[in-house]
């Protein structure tokens, strides 16, 4: 890019900060100097990765969503929580909004991810233990109790049975009085991360994807703020992938459900905002700054060039951040605290739009309120101490941080090819070129990324990639190639046993009884009815949210509803692999 670009998009850059609208603060250092909002090359020099680079606020996005970048507003500190019953989650929830949470993220326990209801066998013992146990709309009024969704942003982490949760949530918002239409928040719903790596799915991928659809076509018409799917590459990246695979594998899920919305006839302009990413913050500091300026940059282009998008809000990946678990250490777990600081300070570097901190001792329990008031004043420390948040994308131009952000993303686009190869598309010369030529030809019921994702989880390819990569960090650490403090290098410590947060069995026998107490007061005949119009509804093309929320505005129970459809659709089983 020649010195008279470069002016011209200084110049374009200023006129957008200038409209935009600041937070009433200091933006100078500690030592009281003044800094510039954004920093570039000099006007009259000409620099060729401008063109790659960009300004904050402008295609493509590599340095940000935003000309102000948090000198407009601060990523919201949105801390994931959720154990034992409803009633002691809310009580977590009012305790991080009172000290500074921007926004709620919900942790279930595993009975509920899995779509079974409390007292169903399989739940014994776990129900309440790595998250909140919610069997119907009745535990969501408890969860909310006293927190008004219509003026809290809510993520929910759920995938499987991430609809009818969804409607629960919307049921206890219309309990509350709140215009549903305005309620604002993410769902995660990324059924492929499941087959890849987490593994909590209930049916096979179609009618999830089935689901999906419903979902992304409701939301687009009736709650428009609201967020229906969160890719998510952090479970992806804590099963063991590196940051190439983790962006990659999550960029291309994102493709499939672009292509999921426009195969249902949605316009990519409107369903395109309602799709937000979920990244992983590892411990390498700058190659984590460097995934997510690669994967804004990735996702504009392709939105715009390979789907079409035409609206920036369309072309912009948000994203929300979690400090990476795998990398906390139950050896010395005071050493948890450093990690999640600097894996913190990158997602912002990065430009991440949310963010959750681990706590010290989340390797070994959830966390304590000590632990959880620490984890989340590391990010207060970030956003008011640091000066962090005073310049838009500060290591933009770096030598290191450029290269390494165009290695990454080469990496991707290199998986891009290979992804498409497994649909069957290989024409072109570059991965989005080839998409583009596959999307016009009509081959594909979903799109071609879709056919590849769904041949790579039959073919078990995805997590054939991701155990190379977690054996190749193995023995690494293992021959002391790599090192991680206190496990495998500088192992004396003076630290003792940690004080941890245990879940009483009182609590599963309670939530047991009170579900149910729950079935006996409802309208058993009403129930019945819901859910038998729910399968009807099911067995046609119609939408199925509206009838499921009316199953949900019955007391029917997660399991219920999910019970349904496994006896319609069938339970994915995983093919063994050798």
């Amino acid at each position: 890019m020649d010195a008279n670009d470069i002016a011209e998009g200084r110049q374009r850059w200023q006129a957008r900060y200038d409209a935009a609208r600041k937070r009433d603060a200091d933006f100078t250092t500690l030592s009281g100097l003044e800094v510039d909002p954004v920093y570039g090359p000099p006007a009259d020099q000409p620099d060729p990765r401008m063109e790659r680079i960009g300004w904050p606020g402008e295609f493509p996005y590599t340095r940000g969503l935003y000309p102000t970048g948090y000198r407009g507003r601060n990523w919201t500190i949105r801390q994931f929580s959720g154990f034992g019953n409803a009633v002691q989650t809310n009580e977590r929830y009012k305790l991080l909004l009172r000290s500074g949470g921007g926004g709620l993220s919900v942790a279930f326990d595993m009975p509920t991810l899995m779509g079974r209801d409390s007292d169903d066998p399989r739940a014994l013992g776990e129900v309440g233990h790595c998250g909140v146990a919610i069997d119907s709309a009745a535990d969501m009024d408890v969860l909310f109790g006293g927190i008004p969704l219509a003026d809290v942003t809510t993520s929910m982490t759920i995938s499987g049975p991430a609809v009818p949760a969804f409607c629960m949530y919307l049921v206890a918002a219309e309990r509350q009085g709140a215009d549903l239409s305005k309620l604002d928040g993410t769902l995660q719903t990324d059924i492929f991360k499941e087959y890849i790596a987490q593994k909590e799915w209930l049916y096979p991928p179609e009618p999830h994807l089935r689901l999906i659809g419903d979902l992304m076509a409701y939301c687009a018409t009736e709650i428009p703020r609201y967020k229906p799917l969160s890719v998510s590459g952090y479970h992806i990246r804590e099963a063991g992938s590196t940051a190439a695979q983790e962006l990659a594998f999550t960029i291309a899920d994102g493709f499939g459900y672009a292509e999921l919305g426009l195969s249902r006839g949605l316009d990519i302009n409107v369903f395109g905002p309602g799709l937000s990413f979920f990244f992983d913050s590892h411990i390498d500091f700058f190659e984590e700054i460097a995934k997510f300026r690669a994967a804004r940059r990735i996702w504009a282009r392709w939105m715009r060039d390979v789907y079409g998008a035409t609206s920036e809000k369309a072309q912009w990946l948000r994203f929300h951040t979690q400090t990476a678990g795998v990398s906390l250490t139950a050896q010395q777990p005071y050493n948890n605290v450093v990690r999640t600081g600097v894996e913190a300070l990158a997602a912002v570097l990065g430009g991440t739009n949310s963010l959750h901190t681990n706590a010290l001792d989340e390797t070994l329990a959830l966390p304590t309120d000590e632990t959880a008031e620490i984890a989340l004043r590391t990010q207060a420390v970030l956003m008011e101490e640091t000066g962090v948040a005073n310049v838009a994308d500060p290591l933009g131009g770096s030598w290191y941080v450029e290269a390494l952000t165009d290695k990454i993303e080469a990496e991707a686009e290199a998986i891009f090819r290979r992804i498409l190869a497994l649909g069957g598309e290989t024409e072109g010369e570059t991965a989005g070129e080839i998409a583009r030529g596959a999307m016009s030809t009509g081959r594909h019921s979903i799109g071609p990324v879709t056919s590849g994702i769904l041949r790579g989880i039959e073919e078990g390819w995805f997590t054939a990639e991701i155990a190379e990569a977690a054996f190749t960090y193995q023995q690494q650490l293992e021959r002391g190639e790599k090192r991680i403090v206190g496990v495998n290098c500088h192992t004396e410590t003076v630290s003792k046993d940690l004080e941890i947060l245990r879940i009483s069995g009182d609590v599963e026998t309670e939530q047991v009884a009170a579900l149910a107490d729950r079935r006996k007061q409802r309208d058993e005949a009403a129930v019945d009815a819901a859910l038998k119009r729910m399968l009807e509804v099911g067995r046609t093309d119609a939408n199925l949210i509206p009838s499921m929320l009316d199953a949900v505005r019955a007391e029917a129970t997660l399991g219920e509803i999910c019970n349904v459809f496994r006896a319609e659709w069938g339970e994915y089983q995983e093919p063994a692999r050798f």
